[in-house]
Order: structure tokens, then C-alpha cells, then sequence
């Protein structure tokens, strides 16, 4: 289980254990907090093709998905 801070989120790397369409490296393009600093929103944006993508940001915590930083 990957452990995430969500202060550090924004802009942390992450590798797709299993890629899709040729996207294996992605970076938390944008974090958004609500009054009490808990995570509403999180997007992720693919490397190679710069698309986007909203995510729950507690799916990043399963290492059978995700590695945390670029292998």
C-alpha cells in the first residue's frame, strides 16, 4: 500500500502498473482541498499524451495499480 500525504500530492509521479494505450507515466496535474484540508478533486495527466484524467486519489494507495514516481 502506497502511503500518500495529501499536502504532498500535487505534482507527485506515478507509474500505471498496467498501462493503457501506451500511458504508463502520470503526474497530479491538480489537487483541490475544501475548508478543513480534505481532498474534493484530483486529476492526473499522462506524460506522453498529456491527457487528463479525475481520479480518487485513494486509488493511488493500491501498489497493485500504482507505483509511486516513474519505473
Amino acid at each position: 500500500m502506497n502511503r500518500i500525504n495529501p499536502k504532498k500530492l500535487l505534482h507527485s509521479k506515478w507509474t500505471a502498473v498496467k498501462p493503457t494505450q501506451k500511458e504508463k507515466h502520470f503526474i497530479v496535474s491538480d489537487v483541490e482541498f475544501d475548508e478543513e484540508d480534505n481532498v474534493v478533486s484530483c486529476c492526473i495527466e499522462a506524460v506522453l499524451s498529456k491527457r487528463s484524467t479525475s481520479i480518487n486519489w485513494h486509488d493511488l494507495e493500491d501498489d497493485s495499480n500504482w507505483l509511486h514516481g516513474w519505473q
